[in-house]
């Protein structure tokens, strides 16, 4: 029996990761837990800043690391849908699949900042996510993002000119 993997998700605001998460959840089996979900559900009255999500989503991960952990352990394949955009989320996030003993995979999106900021429009208009991240947020948020590095040792897959269109998804 394969080991039960983790599946991390690496890419600006709205370069299609939880799209991509949604597809990866069907092609391996695994549960998804996505942290925007979490968010909007525990604290949406809580986050008016940057700082505030920041706050809060290190709370979040106190509670959802242990579960990970177990879910792993117990045989069952993740894909975490936290954003892995700077060496320290991503050393979090690597620490949960190494305590589990469990491989890992981190898919990085490598889309450009034009695109991400057009779809990121598209999605405010939409109304299709729980937080419209204003241009002021994109730039902020998209300039600690960080790719990642072969020293990190982490196992990654790039997605290059991913569509989050429906019916376009290339996991």
């Amino acid at each position: 029996m394969a080991k039960p993997m983790l599946h991390l998700l690496c890419g600006k605001i709205a370069s299609g990761k939880s799209t991509l998460a949604n597809a990866l959840k069907t092609k391996h089996a695994a549960l998804l837990l996505t942290e925007d979900h979490w968010l909007s559900r525990l604290y949406a009255s809580q986050i008016h800043s940057v700082d505030d999500y920041v706050k809060l989503s290190r709370q979040l991960r106190d509670v959802i690391g242990p579960l990970v952990i177990d879910m792993l352990t117990a045989g069952v394949n993740v894909v975490l849908d936290f954003p892995a955009n700077t060496p320290a989320d991503r050393q979090w996030l690597r620490s949960l699949a190494d305590r589990a003993q469990a491989p890992h995979s981190l898919h990085v999106l490598n889309v450009d900042d034009e695109t991400c900021r057009a779809r990121l429009h598209l999605r405010n208009k939409r109304g299709e996510h729980e937080f419209a991240a204003t241009d002021a947020e994109f730039e902020l948020i998209t300039s600690y993002f960080r790719a990642p590095d072969k020293e990190e040792g982490l196992d990654v897959v790039v997605h290059r000119e991913f569509d989050p269109s429906p019916g376009k998804t290339q996991p």
